[in-house]
């Protein structure tokens, strides 16, 4: 069968024969891929950044945003049949007996660094016809959720995010008293830095739960990702109309901010703007560019004064991709448009290259089969 790779040693990007996977354990489950989107992580690794072959192997297959259709199980899984859709988690455990997270199924919080990650991490990925994993690391998809399923996996980015804020959150009153059972979020300003796929799919998130979201990116007001953002109820802020320092006039108190840039410089200045009892979450991880000048004085004093909590998410749990499929189907029956929009162009497995490596637009799928 067919799939991306990267070689390191010869910094290539091709497309390579491999052989198809078979069930070699009693839990698998084998996948036929239907669509792989493409992310700005790959792109990273297509670039020789990083990402790390197997061992023993000079490349690494890419790929981590993946939804597949079932065509065989193991005789020992349950909850799977030939047929239904799946979507894949990324990250695998490091299998140490010292690792509390891990051993209790919460390898995103891995303790020691030595998990894997299909696509990224010393483990082969998705982008390639057929997958073989165990029922444990895949999640079943609704039949409805075809076409936007490859969203799942960038969601669960900002679902674990709110999932950690709701968390840190309960250390005060947080909870608007009237906002109802339907709406945590009420009450609450929440500014999403970036409007790319990671961005928009976070303001779609955010507008879900309830937050009055503002979207803070470069492109102009009128630019098609204002439009898009405006479609969903959320504003949107140009940082080209709109500098830093003016964000609260826009938006007031900020409550919640999602970082979904990997500008450190950008998000630092933001965080100096926010509220009291405000949470600041960086998703983002900026390149080894230099430092870059910051008030750490003010930031630091504001920390502390008024009650703020910085955290960084990385990767996601079971918890997460099930919300980001039910947050999907909701999205779904809100904004059908909004969502179609989201997915630029599938491109075929012949032109990978053009999903690769073309960074117009928004996200990029790689389709392999309808």
């Amino acid at each position: 069968m067919q799939a991306v790779a990267v070689f390191p040693s010869t910094r290539d990007v091709r497309l390579i024969e491999v052989a198809e996977p078979t069930l070699t354990r009693a839990d698998e489950v084998k996948l036929r891929t239907l669509d792989v989107g493409v992310c700005g992580t790959d792109r990273e690794i297509c670039g020789f950044h990083y990402g790390t072959p197997p061992r023993g192997s000079d490349h690494l297959v890419i790929g981590h945003e993946c939804v597949g259709e079932v065509v065989e199980v193991g005789r020992d899984v349950a909850g799977f049949q030939k047929g239904d859709l799946a979507v894949l988690t990324v990250r695998r455990s490091c299998n140490q007996p010292g690792c509390p997270s891990c051993k209790e199924g919460r390898q995103d919080f891995c303790y020691t660094g030595d998990f894997t990650e299909r696509g990224i991490k010393e483990q082969h990925g998705f982008m390639t016809e057929y997958v073989v994993d165990r029922a444990v690391n895949m999640l079943k998809v609704p039949r409805e959720l075809r076409d936007y399923a490859v969203l799942v996996e960038p969601l669960t980015i900002a679902e674990k995010a709110l999932i950690e804020v709701w968390q840190v959150q309960q250390r005060l009153p947080w909870s608007c008293p009237h906002a109802g059972r339907g709406a945590p979020g009420a009450c609450h300003h929440a500014v999403v830095l970036g409007a790319g796929p990671i961005g928009l799919l976070g303001a779609m998130a955010f507008v879900n739960a309830g937050f009055t979201t503002f979207v803070y990116s470069r492109e102009d007001e009128a630019h098609p990702k204002a439009d898009l953002v405006r479609s969903l109820g959320a504003m949107y802020v140009s940082s080209q109309v709109t500098p830093v320092d003016r964000l609260m006039d826009r938006v007031g108190t900020i409550d919640v901010v999602y970082e979904a840039t990997g500008a450190s410089k950008l998000s630092f200045d933001v965080l100096a703007q926010v509220g009291p009892n405000a949470a600041f979450v960086f998703t983002g991880v900026p390149g080894l560019k230099g430092g870059a000048t910051v008030d750490t004085d003010r930031i630091m004093r504001n920390m502390v004064l008024k009650n703020q909590v910085l955290l960084g998410t990385v990767n996601a749990g079971r918890d997460a991709f099930e919300a980001a499929i039910k947050d999907l189907l909701e999205f779904r029956a809100k904004w059908p448009r909004s969502l179609d929009t989201l997915i630029t162009a599938h491109h075929t497995l012949a032109n990978y290259r053009d999903g690769l490596f073309t960074t117009e637009g928004i996200k990029h799928v790689i389709r392999f089969s309808n």
